[in-house]
């Protein structure tokens, strides 16, 4: 019975971990093709260290602040009286509707001395914590309270029984949600461009835009994948092996919201903060420049054609990116193993390259192997998936982690083949992973700026390569409505991520 269940998931799993090797694949050519008399100088050079340097403080500040912030906002909301808290669970989660470089956009039009890495680590920690936010807040929501009334009898403290007793159950939530974090450090472009902090990904783009300096950008992509297995490794220990997923009689009761007494005032302020520099920056800036433009910049014939294509684009990348994941969600949960952390990997580690870099893979592949590809919708559809692989598996991961195997196995007692039992049961409880995950990709893709500048069609002009072209020539009016346009578009697959995330904790 199980060998017949992976004979095909996990041919499946297996092919889609090849096609995501692609870009290494690519990297890894130029590196041998390049020569190590060549390489060598390219990789142990001072610009280099500068880097690493930069792409280390970033990720280590960054990192941390996201998830307490990220953490106090999910206890806020999810374990407190706090007045108002539905409507703070949603402003947290609001701020994805907002691409990262739009967040830079308006905080350098606000600000215009903002640079360097205390400009990005700001910007990185208002455009990325939600992504910690929701699996932080779905997390506690399922926890039984029971287990901290026992903790608490035995007489521990509150904090105490948040440090060793709450917080442990919050890991898996914490590691996906950092990975992601982190994975989006490594791989952003134009957020970091506009505050002029050079990263590995930066520093790539600019090689190959201004230069044309192949081996040089694809040495650099070879460290900042060196700096991807990285995080890999250490997400993956300290997930650990812990089964998450309850089975047997009964149920969690709901828990009895903390009281925060006098200290509302002060916990009231923290969503209040976060939500006004999220938000209401962009909010402000955006209408700022609407106002002085006017009228003239609302060219509704052009922002159209883009906003039918992005649609296109997102919707269809968003289905076929689940799609192709749910082989791999459903290895690593039900047959984990060194063979499947390692083909694990290999859809995390494509999502750390910059889109550029997967671009140019793709662009060189179809050149030489399979040229009627060259500039199609295959192909840029094909470097989405490879890009937002890792949005769907964490996505999936965490769904079907809640479906109990034990259901699974039923079905296939009472007849059911192995695929019908993965889609009649287990994917339709993981439903609401896959629809989150779905809305994660579908958000990538409506903001993707560097593979779709490469790849996309001929004549095909997205929201966010128009307003990358007007915002680069400091046409910031003109830039608005396209800006304003994708956080309109995003903001209903915002809505349906932090619905399907209050589905999948049981609300």
């Amino acid at each position: 019975m199980g060998r017949g269940r992976m004979s095909w998931v996990g041919a499946a799993a297996l092919l889609v971990s090849l096609l995501a090797l692609l870009p290494l694949g690519f990297v890894a050519w130029v590196a041998w093709s390049t020569g190590w008399e060549v390489a060598a100088p390219l990789v142990f050079r001072p610009r280099v260290g500068e880097l690493l340097v930069n792409t280390a403080l970033l990720e280590l500040v960054t990192v941390p602040i996201c998830a307490v912030l990220a953490l106090a906002l999910a206890w806020l909301t999810e374990r407190s009286d706090l007045p108002g808290a539905r409507t703070w669970s949603w402003l947290a989660v609001a701020p994805l509707a907002v691409p990262a470089f739009v967040h830079s956009y308006a905080w350098i039009s606000l600000t215009p001395g903002l640079h360097g890495l205390w400009g990005g680590v700001l910007v990185s920690v208002i455009a990325y914590f939600p992504f910690m936010y929701l699996p932080l807040s779905a997390a506690l929501r399922r926890l039984d309270p029971g287990m901290q009334d026992a903790a608490a009898s035995l007489g521990l403290g509150p904090w105490a029984v948040f440090f060793r007793v709450v917080l442990p159950q919050l890991r898996l939530a914490l590691c996906g949600g950092a990975l992601l974090v982190g994975l989006h450090l490594l791989a952003e472009y134009g957020l970091f461009v506009m505050i002029r902090f050079d990263t590995f990904t930066t520093a790539i783009v600019d090689q190959f835009q201004s230069t044309y300096n192949g081996p040089a950008a694809n040495m650099l992509a070879g460290v900042l994948v060196l700096c991807c297995l990285g995080l890999l490794a250490l997400e993956s220990r300290l997930r650990g092996h812990e089964r998450y997923a309850r089975v047997g009689t009964g149920a969690a009761r709901m828990p009895l919201p903390t009281r925060l007494g006098r200290a509302t005032a002060l916990a009231w302020s923290i969503p209040a903060i976060t939500a006004l520099l999220s938000l209401g920056v962009p909010l402000f800036t955006l209408g700022r420049w609407l106002i002085a433009g006017g009228a003239a910049v609302w060219r509704l014939d052009v922002i159209g054609a883009a906003l039918g294509q992005t649609l296109l684009l997102a919707l269809a990348g968003g289905v076929l990116t689940v799609l192709v994941a749910v082989p791999m969600a459903w290895l690593s949960i039900r047959k984990p193993g060194k063979l499947q952390r390692a083909l694990e990997a290999c859809n995390y580690m494509v999502g750390s390259l910059p889109g550029v870099v997967v671009a140019l893979a793709l662009v060189t592949i179809t050149v030489r192997v399979a040229l009627p590809l060259y500039q199609t919708a295959a192909t840029i559809l094909l470097a989405y998936m490879l890009m937002f692989l890792p949005r769907a598996l964490v996505s999936l991961r965490a769904g079907i982690s809640q479906a109990p195997v034990e259901l699974e196995h039923a079905a296939r007692s009472l007849g059911r083949s192995p695929a019908q039992a993965l889609w009649s049961v287990t994917l339709r409880l993981a439903a609401p992973g896959a629809a989150a995950g779905m809305a994660m990709v579908s958000l990538g893709i409506t903001n993707e700026l560097t593979a779709t500048l490469l790849l996309a069609p001929t004549g095909t002009q997205t929201l966010a390569t128009s307003f990358w072209a007007l915002s680069s020539e400091i046409d910031y009016a003109a830039a608005a409505p396209y800006a304003l346009t994708m956080v309109l578009l995003s903001m209903p697959m915002t809505w349906l991520l932090y619905v399907q995330s209050k589905k999948t904790a049981g609300r």
